[in-house]
């Protein structure tokens, strides 16, 4: 039988999501956010999620919705303030309600590709001698200091991209791009919504921008808006 990794609707596509995961959610503002696949992971209601994102969500957004809902135990952000005041989550956290795991991005971003491509730890100068790199292991190279971070996995990853296949090829649009590769790598399930499904072999091996080794569902949604 030939690999098909549609689904029929985002219901489908998370099932097995539940309480106590790491969600990893693609996106860089509004660029690259999976909403329907938020929308529907708020529908199912797992509890005491992680959350693994770039930014935590301003007021109005899908992110801010899963605050809402009470079901982030932790985030691990590189971007926790909002623009427009105190967001759900910096409520939640001053609370106490949420706990908050602040990376530089960067490094947030190392810590997700490092985790696809089986390294457990690596070292970088950034943070060093600041409150983030705190009670971290340090070790000098060539004369500079540097703090050991550790791999960041994901059970389920939420994307979003352009256009896909059956295969589960993916090619992003833009900004899309952002953290969506490195994170399809480093979840145990991957999750993608895209805008247009093309039939096989219509997207060019070089522009592939993650292959569908690391894709386990794709939702074609083609209303969704970019």
């Amino acid at each position: 039988m030939a690999v098909d990794k549609r689904v029929k609707d985002a219901t489908a596509a998370l099932e097995g999501v539940a309480d106590g995961m790491r969600v990893m959610v693609s996106g860089f503002g509004d660029a690259g956010m999976p909403n329907a696949l938020i929308d529907a992971l708020i529908e199912r209601g797992p509890k005491d999620l992680t959350l693994i994102v770039t930014g935590a969500g301003m007021n109005g957004s899908r992110l801010a919705m899963l605050f809402e809902a009470k079901m982030i135990a932790k985030v691990i952000c590189s971007a926790a303030r909002g623009r427009d005041g105190l967001t759900e989550m910096e409520r939640q956290w001053k609370a106490g309600k949420v706990e908050l795991e602040l990376v530089p991005q960067g490094t947030f971003a190392e810590r997700i590709r490092a985790a696809g491509a089986g390294i457990p730890a690596f070292f970088t100068p950034v943070s060093y001698g600041t409150p983030i790199g705190a009670g971290k292991d340090v070790r000098e190279f060539e004369g500079r200091k540097y703090v050991m971070e550790h791999w960041l996995k994901g059970d389920v990853a939420l994307l979003r991209a352009e256009r896909g296949d059956r295969f589960g090829n993916l090619q992003y649009h833009g900004a899309q791009a952002n953290f969506g590769p490195a994170m399809a790598t480093a979840a145990t399930l991957t999750v993608v919504e895209v805008k247009d499904l093309l039939a096989e072999g219509a997207i060019p091996p070089q522009q592939v921008g993650t292959p569908g080794i690391y894709v386990n569902h794709i939702l074609a949604l083609p209303d969704l808006r970019r």
